[in-house]
């Protein structure tokens, strides 16, 4: 029974061979998808707006004239502008012989969409800041502790002149983010547009991700600014508490002295209640939460 074993394969083999090319020799009916591609443009120019990536034929013939157009891995459907600019409105239909592959024993019985418009545009190059298109979701406690840095900040755009001329910004491809905890780097593409090409293949984007947490600094001391030199003004008191807010990594570093707290005299002469609020300077990527006391009583002293 072993010995007839792979005489029984072959027999299999063999009859699966001719049933296939039996089957492959008769007329058949496919759907394929073929990518689109708009060829020959005038030196400079380029598409001006969008169209289909893809069109489906629809095909009669052969089942192995089929099967090849299948797995065909260069296989396109061109459209040729023949070096003209301008609008233009095409029926795909008459693009048959710049498509040869497509007339050799196969009957082309539809294609979808049959026709298509479109303008062929010359081609120019602006350098366009980058906006990055994103949605963030952070783990409980955590959050950006600096700014979204993005590398490059800009890009030069090339493409066509309609397009370009209505841009402002470049936005990147939409990307959304959850349960951020540490620092990360996004490499992320841009936005597909029109007949464009760009100076980088993406940009790269850093987020700073810290768990953020309140600290409090105390005895900052509270400047008058523009005394005249016969004045004199007392602060009661002259030193404040404040409460900012950040990332741990950020806030661990600070020391008082980098914050500043002062009131002009001008707010003095033409306050009315007996007391000022104080203005403070504080580090960049801190907010400023509270300060303590809120108001300041003052007393003027004039020099004879």
């Amino acid at each position: 029974m072993k010995k007839k074993i792979p005489l029984i394969i072959i027999s299999i083999a063999f009859s699966v061979i001719i049933w296939g090319t039996i089957s492959l020799s008769e007329e058949y009916y496919a759907n394929v998808n073929v990518p689109l591609r708009v060829v020959d443009f005038p030196i400079g120019y380029t598409i001006g707006n969008k169209i289909p990536e893809n069109i489906t034929i629809k095909l009669r013939g052969i089942g192995w004239k089929l099967f090849s157009v299948n797995i065909g891995k260069d296989v396109t459907y061109n459209i040729s502008v023949n070096e003209d600019s301008g609008f233009k409105q095409i029926r795909l239909m008459d693009h048959l012989t710049d498509n040869r592959w497509m007339l050799s024993e196969l009957d082309i019985i539809d294609i979808v969409p049959n026709s298509l418009s479109f303008s062929i545009e010359r081609r120019i190059h602006k350098k366009l800041p980058i906006v990055a298109d994103l949605s963030l979701d952070f783990k409980a406690g955590y959050g950006l502790a600096k700014q979204i840095v993005i590398e490059p900040d800009s890009v030069v755009i090339d493409g066509p002149q309609s397009v370009v001329n209505s841009l402002t910004e470049i936005k990147t491809k939409a990307i959304k983010l959850s349960s951020l905890d540490r620092f990360t780097i996004k490499n992320i593409d841009f936005i597909n547009l029109p007949g464009t090409s760009f100076g980088t293949r993406f940009v790269s984007v850093n987020f700073d991700i810290q768990r953020i947490v309140d600290k409090q600094f105390d005895d900052i001391y509270v400047e008058v600014l523009d005394v005249p030199p016969d004045r004199d003004v007392i602060l009661l008191p002259n030193k404040i508490s404040c409460n900012v807010r950040g990332g741990i990594d950020i806030l661990g570093k600070l020391e008082k002295d980098q914050f500043r707290a002062f009131v002009f005299y001008r707010d003095v002469v033409l306050d009315t209640l007996g007391n000022v609020i104080p203005h403070i300077e504080h580090p960049v990527n801190t907010a400023l939460k509270y300060i303590k006391p809120e108001r300041l009583r003052y007393i003027i002293k004039k020099f004879r």
